[in-house]
């Protein structure tokens, strides 16, 4: 009697989809929903939960055959996001914040975009906001004058010049180009670029990792591909809308390390200590403004 021949292996998939939810609402099962149609080929979804009650994410992953992982502490977005995409078999991760829709196609342009293109180490979409407006989610790295300017005066001033200057050319969505970093609320990345670097910093609990990510990839030089053709609409804050104050703490916090990664030489002492203090005098002031 002949052996039995096992099957040859699934070949594994394209894109791994990461999503790092913290305590989701109604939004997961949208993203989960509208993941379905963005690629005509199969997608791995893997849920990954930071947070105590797992019930709505281990529903959605139930109901649309995704993997969940309980981290079982809350790792942030970006250590998040590292256990999601380990073991990736897929050549393209793509990470996503539970608050993203997609339209039907956008996940097979994007890594269309990323084929086309072998220096990619990074592509990322045009992210509407609710209204159609364009979030400005490819930009130039800061610098020191223009990073610090953005962040101490575009509450009391929107129309100062760093400003401008920082979020240049993000009025629209415009055409295709390299940019300084894009933005991890939807972000696909090359799987080989991706864990050349280690992945994200997850010294980064929320905010700046996605910043921290480009300027590396950028130096061990991949490019970071801003595809505006492709278009996902991103509803934003649902996680921490009803108390903003931690992450008002959080992404002051993660700004403070990223100046001080970024200008680690003795001499640039008196730039750290003035953006630490400016950073830390904006962040009373949107604590108090948030009540």
């Amino acid at each position: 009697m002949s052996t039995p021949v096992p099957p040859p292996p699934e070949p594994p998939p394209l894109v791994r989809v990461v999503c790092v939810v913290f305590h989701p609402g109604e939004e997961l099962a949208t993203f989960a929903r509208t993941l379905a149609s963005a690629s005509a080929s199969p997608v791995e979804l893997v849920i990954v939960d930071n947070g105590s009650d797992p019930g709505v994410s281990q529903a959605v992953a139930d109901r649309y055959g995704a993997r969940l992982v309980a981290s079982g502490e809350n790792l942030g977005y970006g250590g998040g996001a590292n256990l999601g995409a380990a073991g990736a078999r897929a050549p393209w991760i793509l990470v996503a914040n539970s608050d993203i829709e997609f339209p039907p196609g956008s996940l097979d342009a994007l890594v269309a975009a990323g084929e086309a293109a072998p220096t990619a180490g990074s592509v990322g979409p045009a992210l509407l906001n609710t209204d159609g407006s364009v979030y400005p989610s490819a930009r130039e790295l800061p610098s020191l004058t223009q990073g610090a300017g953005h962040a101490l005066f575009v509450r009391l001033w929107p129309g100062n010049p760093w400003t401008r200057r920082y979020q240049a050319r993000q009025s629209s969505a415009g055409g295709q180009r390299p940019a300084g970093w894009l933005s991890g609320a939807c972000l696909l990345v090359r799987r080989e670029a991706f864990e050349a670097l280690g992945g994200f910093d997850d010294g980064y609990f929320m905010f700046f990792e996605d910043v921290d990510l480009g300027e590396r990839l950028g130096r061990a030089g991949w490019v970071n591909l801003y595809v505006p053709q492709v278009q996902v609409t991103h509803v934003g804050g649902t996680s921490w809308r009803a108390t903003p104050a931690p992450m008002i703490s959080a992404h002051h916090a993660s700004a403070a390390r990223y100046v001080h990664r970024r200008y680690p030489r003795w001499y640039q002492w008196p730039v750290r200590q003035a953006a630490a203090l400016g950073l830390r005098l904006r962040e009373r002031a949107e604590l108090r403004a948030a009540g």
